[in-house]
């Protein structure tokens, strides 16, 4: 069985065109329909996207210093 999405699986932005092959679905042949997948899909793709610019709004710092 493929893993869950997880927000760790976009490296970087490099990774944004290939949001199509990082979003799994393992539950795909379980879903009511078509547009169910799809949209959860999209919920993912976003939550991953807005986790990479947050990353970018608030770096995590070791040291605890402001930029």
């Amino acid at each position: 069985m493929v893993k869950r999405t997880s927000i760790h699986d976009l490296q970087g932005w490099d990774d944004a065109p290939d949001l199509d092959h990082l979003v799994k679905d393992k539950r795909s042949g379980k879903r009511a329909t078509p547009a169910k997948a799809r949209r959860r899909n999209r919920r993912y793709e976003n939550r991953l996207l807005n986790a990479q610019v947050n990353e970018l709004i608030e770096p995590d710092d070791d040291d605890g210093e402001a930029l």
